[in-house]
C-alpha cells in the first residue's frame, strides 16, 4: 500500500512537472528541444498518410455501400466480432421485382417476356457487384483499415511517449539552469555550501533523461521511416483495387451488351420512335423471321417500294446474326422500309449496294 501510494505521488509529480513545462512552453516562457528537420518532415508525411487513408477508407465504403444504416450495421458487426449477414444488393431486389411483375402481368406478353430478360440481366449484374465489393474489400478496405488500427496506433502511442520524454528533458533543462543561476548568486554560508550539491543532481537527472529521450526518438524515427513500407503496400492494393474495378465494369459491360441484343431480335420491345409497336403476326426469331416473307424471294431481289421509305439514325452498334441481316454501326443513316408479311420488328435496310434485315429497336425512324 506504501508502495503504491509512493508511485501514485511520483507519478502526480511527474504529471505536473510536464503540466507546468508544457503551460510555460505555450506562453513563450520556457526554451523547447525541437526536432531535427529530417524528424520534422516524417512527422508530417506520417500525419499526412494517416489522413489521407483515413478519407480515401470512407468514401470507398461510401462507393461499396452507399446506404449509411447499411454501412453502420456492417460496422456495428465488426465490432461485434460476427459476422456480416448476407445483403441482396439492388440489382438483385430489381431483378427480383421485375421477375414478379412479369409473373403477374402475364410472362407471354411481350412486355413480359422483356421483364423476365432484363431481370435475368440485373441479376446478374447484382452478383456482379456482390463479387466486386467482397474483392474490393478484402483486398483494399482490409488493409486500409489495419494500417489505421495497428500500425498508427503504435506510432501514436510512441509520439505521445516521446513528447513526454521531450516534456522531461525540457524541464531538467530549466532546473539545471537555475540551479547554475543560483550557484552564481550565492557567497557565503549553507546557501554555497548546497549550491554545488543541487547542481551536481541536476546535471545527473539532464544526462538521464537525454538518455531516455534519445533513445526514445530513434524507436520513434524507426516508425515513421515505415511509412515509405506501408506506401508500397498501399499502392499494391490499388492495383488490386484498380484490377477488381475493372473487372467488374468488364462483365456489366458484356451482360448490358448481351441483354441488348436479346432484345434487340426480341418482339415487342420497340425503342427510338413515338410511333407504337404492333402487334407481332407471329413468334419470331432471327431464324424465323425470313420465313414471314416470301418464300421464293431473295434480299437482293427486293426492290425497295415506290413510296413508304425512311431515313432511320442507328442508336446502336448491331452484328449481323446471318447473311440476311445487315450489320449496323452506332450514329450512321440508313434507308428502311417493310415489306409486305413481314415482322413488325424488323425492317429492311439499305446502306449503299448493301441490304439486309435490321432490327426496329436498333433504329431512330426520321422520315
Amino acid at each position: 500500500m506504501d508502495f503504491n501510494m509512493k508511485k501514485l505521488a511520483s507519478d502526480a509529480g511527474i504529471f505536473f512537472t510536464r503540466a507546468v513545462q508544457f503551460t510555460e512552453e505555450k506562453f513563450g516562457q520556457a526554451e523547447k528541444t525541437e526536432l531535427d528537420a529530417h524528424f520534422e518532415n516524417l512527422l508530417a508525411r506520417a500525419d499526412s498518410t494517416k489522413n489521407w487513408t483515413e478519407k480515401i477508407l470512407r468514401q470507398t465504403e461510401v462507393l461499396l455501400q452507399p446506404n449509411p444504416s447499411a454501412r453502420v450495421e456492417e460496422f456495428l458487426y465488426e465490432k461485434l466480432d460476427r459476422k456480416v449477414p448476407s445483403r441482396v444488393t439492388n440489382g438483385e431486389l430489381l431483378a427480383q421485382y421485375m421477375a414478379e411483375a412479369a409473373s403477374e402481368l402475364g410472362p407471354t406478353t411481350p412486355y413480359g417476356k422483356t421483364l423476365i430478360k432484363v431481370a435475368e440481366a440485373e441479376k446478374r449484374l447484382g452478383a456482379a457487384e456482390r463479387d466486386f465489393i467482397h474483392t474490393a474489400s478484402i483486398n483494399f478496405l482490409t488493409p486500409l483499415r489495419n494500417f489505421l488500427e495497428g500500425d498508427w496506433k503504435t506510432i501514436s502511442k510512441e509520439r505521445r511517449l516521446l513528447q513526454n520524454r521531450r516534456l522531461d528533458l525540457d524541464a531538467c533543462k530549466a532546473r539545471l539552469k537555475k540551479a547554475k543561476a543560483a550557484e552564481a548568486k550565492a557567497t557565503v554560508g549553507v546557501l554555497l555550501a548546497l549550491c554545488p550539491l543541487a547542481l551536481v543532481g541536476a546535471e545527473q537527472e539532464l544526462r538521464v533523461a537525454q538518455t531516455e529521450f534519445d533513445r526514445q526518438a530513434e524507436v520513434t524515427r524507426l516508425l515513421l521511416e515505415g511509412i515509405s513500407s506501408t506506401h508500397v503496400n498501399h499502392l499494391r492494393c490499388l492495383h488490386e483495387f484498380v484490377e477488381s474495378q475493372t473487372t467488374y465494369y468488364a462483365q456489366c459491360y458484356r451482360h448490358m451488351l448481351d441483354l441488348q441484343k436479346q432484345l434487340g431480335r426480341f418482339p415487342g420491345t420497340f425503342v427510338g420512335t413515338t410511333e407504337p409497336a404492333s402487334p407481332p403476326l407471329s413468334s419470331t426469331s432471327p431464324t424465323t423471321t425470313a420465313a414471314t416473307m416470301p418464300a421464293a424471294l431473295r434480299l437482293e431481289e427486293v426492290a425497295p417500294p415506290a413510296s413508304g421509305t425512311r431515313k432511320a439514325r442507328v442508336l446502336y452498334d448491331y452484328e449481323a446474326a446471318d447473311s440476311s441481316e445487315l450489320a449496323l454501326l452506332a450514329d450512321e443513316l440508313i434507308t428502311v422500309y417493310s415489306l409486305p408479311g413481314m415482322d413488325p420488328d424488323w425492317l429492311i435496310g439499305e446502306r449503299g449496294n448493301k441490304k439486309g434485315k435490321v432490327p426496329v429497336t436498333y433504329l431512330e425512324l426520321l422520315s
